[in-house]
Parts: C-alpha cells; structure tokens; sequence
C-alpha cells in the first residue's frame, strides 16, 4: 500500500542524511533503521491477514465513530501513539542522534505508524478512516514531544490498568473470549491515567521524586458501540468514570541495576495499584486498591 512504501521511504531518508554526521554510531542506526523496516512490513502485513482480509473492500471513505465505546478508544489510541512515540525516540537516541532530533524523529514516526492503520480501515467496507482516531494519534504523540521539548524529561505519564467485568458474558465475539482478547476489546474494563510527578513539577521537596498523582477516565455498562442492543444487558446505565489516585514512577526509583532499570521501565507503562476514589452519576466511591 502507499502509505506502507511512503514510511520506508521516509525511514531511509532520515537514515541518508544522518548518516554522515560524526556523532552517529552507523552500525547502530543500520541496524536500527533496518529493524524498524522489518517490524513495520511484517506488521502491517500480518495485521491485513489476521484482521482485514476477510472483509470486503470498497473505495477510501471516512467514518465518524467519535460518539462510541464513550471515547474508551479514543484513549487507547492515544496510550498506544505516546507508547511507541517513546520507544523511537530511545532508538534514534541509541544511535547517537541527539535528544532533541530523536524526540522529533521518534514522536513524527510514531504517529505515522500508528495512523496507518487508518489507511487499512477506510478502504474496508465494514469500517472507514476515523479523523477521531487521528487527533488521538496526534495528542498520544505530543504529549511525549512536547514533554522532551519543554522539560527535557516526562513529568506527566499515561499509564493503564485493567480488571474484569462480567459484560462480555452478554456479547463475547465483541468483547473478548480469553483474558487476552478483553483487556483489549473490553473497554468496560480499562482505565486510562495520567500520572504526575508533583515534585518535579511543582517543586515540593517533601514529595519523594518516585510519588505520583494519578488522574483517570474509565467507562462501563457498555455492550455496544453507541447503544447496547436489546436483550444484551439488564439495568446497566452507560456511564462515564473518573478516578484519582496516587502512583509510583518506576523510572524514578535509584538502582545501579542494568536488570531492574530495564524492568522497570517495561513495568511503568502500568498504573501502580493505590486507594483511589471514583467519582461517576452515582456519587463517589472509594476503593482500598484500583486496577
């Protein structure tokens, strides 16, 4: 597909004209341009054979699902978007790039990657380009740029978590068979948090740099898109959750260890489990421990 050509060209581009400059480690930026090009093909093509290929195709077209799943998916694309954005940026980095370039190459990628995707669902018949979907993109990807550009380091973090609900028991060739498929096609079950580091910000001393306030937007009673169809779900009111908490930014935390610093990066994409207070249409509710 173009778009998929567009991006290898795009990424051998950037490859040809960093590839002279003295502070580039060329071995390193082969490697990690030539992965990139793998990963990104063989991706795409296996998302077409596993998702698309079965459906009927029709001429590029938009589609307007910004009123669905309450925005859930709205979230997750921008979750995913500041994700790889990150992991880019680090790999530019890798290669001796300086901060900023990588923060630009890595975040520019990013998006593009992410809402090529958009290219796969607007010339399917059952689907169509989402523009929600690409704003989500966008936002997921300037929140990682703006925060390297800025503060030279990510004060505010998206994190996600995660529990089971009872709602793909009424539709589960939607919502998800094994525990793998719902948390990520049951939006019932998610929540989507920005994690703030308050000292670095605000420069309050007493705080541990490690300690985060968390702020987080789920929804429930959904069995549908838009609507739940009948005979799906019994006295369940589609409902918009917020939540706030308190987490720990792993990347935060002192170690000599090469091990634990790995694992801990890996480990802070998700929201650390605190007390935490929802607040929806039925009042506030507090809970010991949130995931």
């Amino acid at each position: 597909m173009k778009i998929k050509t567009l991006i290898i060209i795009v990424l051998f581009s950037i490859s040809f004209n960093i590839y002279s400059q003295d502070t580039i480690n060329k071995k390193r930026l082969t490697i990690f341009i030539s992965s990139n090009v793998v990963a990104y093909t063989s991706g795409m093509i296996m998302l077409n054979q596993l998702w698309y290929k079965d459906y009927p195709r029709t001429d590029f077209h938009w589609f307007n699902d910004n009123d669905e799943w309450l925005q859930m998916d709205k979230f997750g694309h921008a979750y995913t978007s500041y994700y790889l954005s990150k992991v880019l940026s680090k790999g530019f980095s890798w290669t001796g790039i300086n901060n900023r370039k990588s923060a630009i190459l890595g975040a520019s990628l990013g998006f593009l990657y992410i809402s090529s995707i958009e290219i796969y669902d607007g010339f399917s018949e059952n689907w169509g380009a989402s523009y929600g979907d690409l704003i989500a993109n966008f936002s997921g990807s300037s929140i990682y740029l703006a925060q390297e550009l800025i503060w030279h380091e990510q004060k505010i973090i998206p994190k996600f978590s995660f529990h089971t609900t009872n709602f793909p028991n009424y539709r589960p060739e939607l919502l998800g068979t094994s525990l793998g498929e719902q948390i990520l096609k049951d939006y019932n079950g998610q929540t989507y948090w920005l994690s703030v580091n308050i000292k670095s910000i605000a420069h309050i001393n007493k705080f541990p740099s490690w300690l985060n306030l968390a702020f987080g937007y789920g929804a429930t009673g959904m069995t549908g898109g838009k609507t739940n169809p009948e005979n799906t779900i019994d006295n369940s009111e589609r409902m918009r959750q917020y939540y706030f908490s308190l987490d720990i930014d792993l990347n935060r935390i002192k170690t000599n260890s090469k091990i634990l610093k790995t694992v801990f990066s890996f480990v802070n994409i998700i929201k650390i489990p605190f007390p935490t207070l929802e607040f929806s249409n039925k009042g506030i509710r507090a809970y010991p421990f949130y995931f």
